[in-house]
């Protein structure tokens, strides 16, 4: 970990639950919403693998009655 992180969970581990909550919500309003998360990058590469395997199915294939 760098430094600064090490400095921050340092900080963090000192702080009272509530005031972690705050924090929190603080730092989440510098993520910006339109960035994958490490789960959405890899749920994207599960689908790119299903779809090169031949393993979806195709939006005018089903029967949507």
């Amino acid at each position: 970990m760098s430094p600064i992180k090490n400095q921050l969970v340092d900080v963090i581990d000192i702080l009272p639950e509530d005031e972690q909550r705050l924090l929190l919500e603080i730092a989440k309003r510098f993520i910006s919403d339109d960035v994958a998360t490490a789960d959405d990058l890899a749920a994207i590469q599960v689908a790119r693998e299903e779809y090169i395997n031949g393993e979806t199915v195709s939006h005018s294939a089903i029967d949507w009655n």
